[in-house]
């Protein structure tokens, strides 16, 4: 059977090229697979296109990897919450580039390149700078917008309970974007808290399946954005 585990982040990141697109998970820091972040920074990979739910909090995580000058172009909802320094200042300097996406079309456009789909209508974004450039058409009397498929390179998510073969389990609303997110990505890296042998998850609890998992990566007591930027921690 294919062992899908691997010795530490650096390892599991180790081959992300300059120019990359990379799916994070996380909403807020519920899910935000933080040892990955870390370890992609000092792994030095450049001029990233990344897409995830927020911008990152404080200087930790993927404000860190902003903060670094990693990111060429941020795709997400929220680039500006209550402790996002880093990407608004770094956005008014005209160093950074932003793609906002309403985040239902967010998850839909994950969703549908994981599933096959190049592209959808939705009602969202109608008559607003965000349908801009884009394919409009009605149906049953009501304008929607044509949005495109949103497929990457790498996706970073974090998981409760893997197993070697990468089955996963989350840990309630730290759930959010990551099984999509596997399904989306060429090659996707899961941090778990613990890792159990096949059969230690019930099949029927089993959310993201092996399948769509390359690598798995064991991080106990992995750390929590919240308390890091509480605490004041810059990474590196």
């Amino acid at each position: 059977m294919i062992d899908k585990r691997v010795g530490d982040p650096a390892q599991a990141v180790a081959d992300v090229k300059d120019g990359d697109t990379v799916l994070i998970g996380g909403f807020g820091e519920a899910g935000s697979p933080i040892e990955l972040i870390h370890a992609l920074i000092d792994q030095g990979a450049r001029d990233l296109v990344v897409a995830s739910n927020n911008t990152g909090n404080g200087q930790v995580g993927l404000a860190a990897l902003i903060a670094a000058g990693r990111v060429r172009k941020m795709i997400c909802s929220y680039p500006r919450s209550s402790n996002s320094r880093v990407f608004p200042e770094l956005y008014r300097k005209g160093q950074i580039e932003l793609e906002l996406v309403p985040q239902g079309t967010l998850a839909e456009r994950i969703r549908a390149g994981g599933a096959g789909v190049p592209a959808f209508f939705t009602p969202s974004s109608v008559g607003t700078v965000l349908a801009e450039g884009k394919e409009v058409r009605e149906f049953e009397g009501r304008p929607y917008v044509m949005e495109r498929w949103l497929r990457a390179d790498f996706a970073l998510v974090k998981a409760e309970l893997g197993d070697r073969l990468g089955n996963l389990t989350y840990n309630k609303t730290a759930r959010n974007f990551g099984p999509i997110m596997c399904m989306a990505a060429r090659t996707a890296i899961v941090q778990v808290s613990r890792i159990v042998e096949p059969g230690g998850i019930d099949p029927e609890v089993v959310v993201t399946p092996g399948v769509f998992v390359k690598r798995i990566v064991e991080v106990a007591n992995a750390a929590h954005e919240s308390v890091l930027v509480a605490q004041g921690v810059t990474y590196p």
